[in-house]
């Protein structure tokens, strides 16, 4: 039988290959372009203030679909559809099923805005495939790792400096048109705090881990300690919090292990001790920050504007229970609802879980626990021993990024800004996904020497000895 018939049982057993197993090299190529292109992608989000502007929205809508384009155009040239399945696929389709029959049957308030934001969640979903497509190796997952590091190591540097010497500009340049509250890249710093959250963990689980020598983990511990830290220094309380709900993530995780404790607390001392070096640069304001949680959120539970349309919302979620407003429909609709006099545009929920209620009723909403369930419950499966294994780290890193975003989208709209959005679903997609191929590599404790010298590894992929 040949190798041909034995990766597709319906060829005959004569029936010869049309291209080898191996990939060809342009494949080798093209792979590369995706993968590098969807990363790429995710990393000029950010850096095009979030992309929330027209012209930076339409470049992650139209990079995504030329990304598509690509992967199946590689596909055609093979002459095979060869798709790797995945558990969040099928929770993704169901939305984009509602969604569509918003449209379809006229469900939303506002059907132009509806079809807007479906592009924008079709762009999502378009770089969730291509990324469970390209990314299937530990080698690819390591490259990533140490690139968002260090790209995340950046813009909090970034951040810091503009910190020091604000001149109210994007960039020292460009000043917003509706003003904000600018930190790094974002208009928005509970915006910037939602990238440094998804981010973070990414350099902390490899500072923790033993996948990297001595070295490499001090340069991830301080890389972690400076993201982490900027989220303190932002001043964004629901990013505060966010972090700290992913370090009890995070510790639940180590108890529960029962391994490499020492190495741990040891980096989880040097990490708390950087950061509190960092928020003692942040000074009075940060402070002041900080000794604020406690007052607004008893003046939000007592009846601060966050609570009212809370309340409001709820309401509105009682008038369509079951389809809801349309996606994106929630600020055309609110005013009717609204129960306060304001003079400020209220164009989010400052809750994506009431608002997400509000749009898509409960058959949106129990979609997402869906999506959330099973992202959960894969990415908790391959933990393991994600200190020495790489599938267990990619798994922890991701779902700690997801926790910090859902955590802080009790108190704000982060998965309203495309850039931190489009991170958060691929994240989670990668956390989610079957676990991911490791090349046969030569173990010094299980090692056979020829004559000359010439050793090899006990794999199965390893070369026949020669005599």
């Amino acid at each position: 039988m040949t190798p041909a018939s034995l990766t597709n049982p319906s060829l005959p057993n004569a029936a010869k290959p049309s291209a080898p197993l191996a990939l060809r090299p342009h494949e080798v190529r093209l792979d590369t372009i995706l993968l590098y292109g969807t990363f790429g992608l995710l990393m000029f989000g950010p850096l095009a203030f979030g992309a929330v502007e027209p012209w930076a929205t339409f470049v992650l809508q139209s990079g995504a679909t030329l990304l598509l384009l690509l992967w199946l155009g590689k596909q055609i040239r093979r002459g095979e559809l060869n798709i790797q399945g995945h558990p969040l696929f099928l929770p993704m389709g169901v939305f984009g099923l509602l969604i569509g029959l918003q449209v379809l049957f006229h469900r939303s308030s506002y059907r132009h805005d509806t079809i807007s934001a479906a592009l924008q969640y079709c762009a999502y979903a378009m770089l969730c495939f291509v990324a469970s497509q390209t990314v299937r190796r530990v080698s690819q997952a390591r490259k990533l790792a140490v690139i968002l590091s260090i790209y995340g190591a950046a813009i909090a540097t970034f951040a810091l400096l503009q910190g020091l010497s604000p001149n109210g500009k994007l960039y020292w340049l460009r000043r917003p048109r509706l003003g904000g509250w600018i930190y790094g890249p974002y208009v928005n710093h509970n915006h910037y705090a939602g990238l440094m959250e998804t981010l973070v963990p990414i350099p902390l689980v490899l500072c923790l881990s033993h996948l990297a020598g001595t070295k490499a983990r001090v340069a991830a511990g301080a890389a972690a300690a400076v993201m982490a830290g900027t989220i303190f220094l932002s001043g964004s309380r629901g990013g505060m919090l966010a972090f700290i709900g992913e370090m009890v993530v995070l510790a639940v995780v180590l108890v529960q292990r029962r391994r490499g404790m020492r190495s741990a607390l040891t980096a989880g001392a040097i990490l708390a001790l950087l950061i509190s070096l960092l928020a003692w640069v942040g000074g009075s304001e940060l402070n002041r920050r900080m000794r604020s949680i406690g007052s607004e959120t008893r003046t939000e539970l007592s009846g601060g504007m966050r609570a009212s349309i809370a309340r409001d919302s709820l309401r509105m979620f009682a008038k369509k229970p079951i389809l809801g407003w349309g996606l994106a429909a929630f600020p055309v609709v609110y005013p009717q609802f609204r129960s306060f006099y304001t003079n400020f545009f209220i164009n989010e929920a400052h809750n994506d879980y009431l608002q997400l209620l509000v749009e898509m009723g409960a058959l949106g909403f129990l979609t997402m626990l869906w999506f959330l369930v099973t992202l959960y419950r894969r990415a908790f499966s391959k933990l393991g021993d994600w200190m020495s294994d790489t599938n267990g780290a990619v798994a922890l890193a991701c779902m700690l990024g997801i926790s910090g975003i859902l955590v802080h989208s009790v108190v704000d709209f982060n998965l309203h800004i495309p850039a931190n959005a489009a991170l958060f679903y691929v994240l989670g997609t990668i956390a989610a996904a079957p676990p991911l191929a490791q090349r046969a590599r030569r173990r010094h404790s299980v090692r056979y020497q020829n004559p000359a010298g010439l050793g090899f590894s006990d794999s199965a992929s390893a070369p026949a000895c020669r005599t």
